[in-house]
């Protein structure tokens, strides 16, 4: 099977993507992975999805409401973030925003005068340090390889940091089975009560709703779309009853069901 994900190799994406498949290949960005996959370019991709630190990917919860792909298994995988340089003397801490946002205490506390710069993925700003000698880099304590140093380990400002990763496949590979879903809804409409509408359809059938969120539709200012995930099959009758009020409450907009899936926990 072929797989993509975030790159360059090294990435905590690439490890996670690993665990459905050896065989990965690499995009720059989430939007191109997802497009990967739209176009079958792909047969799978693997994004991240939410942080327990930072919360959601938005560049992954607008992807995926833009293409027609579906969701086809949950990843759960530990982030152990390392500082990675050639030698503890350097001016720049490059990594993913994310993983910089991730490890803010640590590095105001330990480094409030160096800068830090956002780049692609961890694994670019590890590829940094290993080229210019005044850069660390921010990434998984094993991407140190031979030219690298690990100035310090766990460095991310909670022990309990972990990351949620989406395998996506084309649209046609959706299915019903599994113990959790995700909807995305555009209600196309606002009134006082919609949000309670939308919650109730799911509340009145005993379905716990694991993350609910809402981003700019892009039509106009102060219209959404909301991503839903929830405990349930869309197999299942409560599901389909929940989804059929939704259905009736966004008539003047739409309803995509991503799929349903299970999670799985990687620990390497």
């Amino acid at each position: 099977m072929q797989i993509v994900t975030l790159g360059p190799a090294g990435t905590y994406s690439h490890r996670a993507a690993r665990a459905v498949d050896n065989n990965v290949g690499f995009k720059e960005s989430v939007s191109a992975i997802v497009a990967a996959v739209d176009t079958e370019e792909y047969e799978r991709g693997v994004v991240p999805i939410e942080n327990s630190i930072e919360g959601s990917v938005t560049e992954t919860l607008d992807s995926i409401a833009d293409s027609d792909v579906a969701v086809t298994q949950e990843i759960v995988t530990p982030i152990r973030h390392a500082l990675l340089a050639q030698s503890s003397e350097f001016e720049l801490i490059a990594s993913h925003s994310q993983a910089l946002a991730q490890c803010r205490s640590y590095l105001e506390d330990t480094y409030p005068d160096v800068r830090a710069e956002a780049v692609a993925s961890t694994a670019r700003g590890v590829e940094r340090a290993r080229e210019d000698p005044g850069v660390a880099g921010i990434g998984h304590p094993d991407n140190a390889g031979d030219i690298l140093t690990v100035i310090s380990e766990d460095i991310q400002d909670r022990s309990s940091n972990a990351t949620r990763f989406f395998v996506v496949a084309p649209e046609t590979e959706r299915v019903t089975a599994g113990g959790r879903s995700t909807v995305v809804v555009y209600p196309n409409a606002n009134y006082p009560g919609l949000l309670l509408e939308l919650l109730e359809a799911f509340a009145d059938r005993d379905i716990n709703l694991s993350r609910i969120e809402s981003r700019p539709s892009g039509n106009r200012l102060g219209d959404y779309l909301f991503h839903i995930d929830f405990e349930a099959g869309l197999y299942e009758s409560r599901a389909q009853e929940a989804l059929k009020s939704i259905e009736s409450i966004a008539t003047d907009g739409w309803v995509k069901r991503l799929g349903s899936y299970d999670r799985r926990h990687v620990v390497e």
